[in-house]
């Protein structure tokens, strides 16, 4: 199985919360070959952690923990550049989505997950939005 996590759906692997189980079940009911991330999704991953901190959801510590694990994984994991291919093809899907509101790193996230569109078994995504969009361009989600 191959598929393609966006920041909101890797969180949920490293930290438990709504939607871990979940996640946790997907990956437990096939052989997983491959693992797709945005690279994007390193500062995104970083942000989720560190507003967790302010919200007091998290300690400082346990988020560096955190962050240190996710940095150990990255061989782990497939990451797609964000190239020029990838900002051009966010900005017509921003142009694309306007009337739905895709914020700009949702688009870099979507166009990610579209240049490998052909790979994937399926991508996922907590964003309910995101996922809609995901849905709407014809990519199977969990």
């Amino acid at each position: 199985m191959k598929l393609f996590l966006d920041t909101s759906s890797l969180v949920k692997l490293y930290h438990t919360e709504t939607g871990t189980e979940e996640l946790d079940k997907i990956l437990a009911s096939g052989s997983l070959d491959e693992i797709f991330l945005s690279y994007i999704t390193i500062i995104e991953f970083n942000s989720a952690l560190y507003k967790k901190v302010r919200t007091k959801e998290l300690s400082k510590d346990i988020a560096e923990e955190i962050l240190q694990s996710f940095s150990n994984d990255y061989s782990n994991y497939t990451f797609i550049a964000v190239n020029y291919h990838i900002i051009f093809q966010a900005m017509d899907m921003v142009v694309k989505y306007a009337n739905k509101g895709l914020r700009t790193l949702d688009s870099i996230q979507l166009a990610s997950i579209l240049s490998v569109k052909d790979t994937i078994d399926f991508a996922i995504s907590a964003d309910n939005l995101l996922n809609s969009i995901i849905i709407e361009e014809g990519i199977k989600t969990a």
